[in-house]
């Protein structure tokens, strides 16, 4: 990994997945910081330490506020490296949409990447005829086993086996500990016309995608196939990565943020 010395100083603005929140950033941000750099780790409403139970939120809107909030605080002419993983790349592409101006560059790290002819709905379709029976994670059914699904929640075996398979297992006890459920909106017409995002705005942000090789759970056919429906404008990859390449190669990655900032942030 480069050395504080080596890069000019960036602002790196980190969104995390369902599930989990912004301390599952600990490592990379540590990284980053050690290097110079100016890291905001955010947990999305209902997330991490995020005060908001999961029952409050009745939009996908309410879920990005804090990501929103935090674009729009930013200075006239600051613009900062957006990276999400996971789910956390339909966060972003809502933020894209909305902040154009305020994003120098979107990286996606093994993480849904929607686009204006790409929707979310049609990648989490995908994504579910690619999943192997035993890889579906756990849903809640609080409105009765007649209606769809209210939450996701990761069991623990789950949690090992799927996502952090290459992962240290402290931080498999630590996700253990801290995940929370991620609610499912059923208005999916709301939804869908809620995250839409356009070639005007959307378009207007460049994008790196980071495949990780070893994902189970946004497997690496899915994720090439993002790429070639949705081009970015750079692909990078990170070999021998599980889904939670922020806890398996925590130094390979951060060594690609810094390359994309450099690169990419004027």
């Amino acid at each position: 990994m480069a050395n504080k010395h080596t890069w000019s100083k960036k602002h790196f603005v980190l969104v995390h997945g369902v599930c989990h929140g912004a301390w599952c950033w600990y490592r990379v941000a540590t990284h980053l910081e050690s290097s110079g750099h100016k890291v905001t780790a955010l947990d999305m409403a209902a997330s991490g330490v995020h005060p908001k139970q999961p029952q409050d939120l009745k939009s996908i809107v309410e879920y990005v506020e804090p990501l929103m909030e935090c674009l729009g605080c930013l200075g006239q002419r600051e613009r900062v490296v957006l990276v999400g993983h996971s789910q956390g790349g339909a966060v972003l592409s809502m933020a894209m949409e909305r902040f154009p101006e305020k994003i120098a560059v979107a990286v996606f790290a093994a993480a849904f990447m929607p686009g204006p002819e790409l929707p979310f709905h049609s990648i989490f379709e995908e994504h579910s005829r690619r999943l192997d029976y035993d890889m579906v994670p756990q849903y809640r059914f609080d409105d009765g086993p007649d209606k769809p699904p209210t939450y996701i929640l990761f069991e623990d075996d789950f949690l090992a086996s799927k996502l952090y398979q290459l992962s240290p297992p402290e931080d498999v006890t630590l996700a253990s500990y801290l995940k929370r459920p991620f609610p499912l909106y059923p208005d999916q017409i709301k939804t869908k016309e809620e995250m839409a995002v356009t070639k005007g705005r959307f378009g207007l942000v460049r994008r790196v995608y980071i495949v990780c090789d070893q994902d189970l759970l946004m497997m690496e056919g899915l994720q090439r196939w993002m790429v070639e429906m949705n081009p970015p404008d750079e692909v990078k990859v990170i070999s021998g990565s599980d889904h939670m390449v922020v806890f398996s190669k925590p130094l390979e990655l951060c060594a690609c943020l810094e390359e994309i900032g450099q690169r990419y942030c004027s």
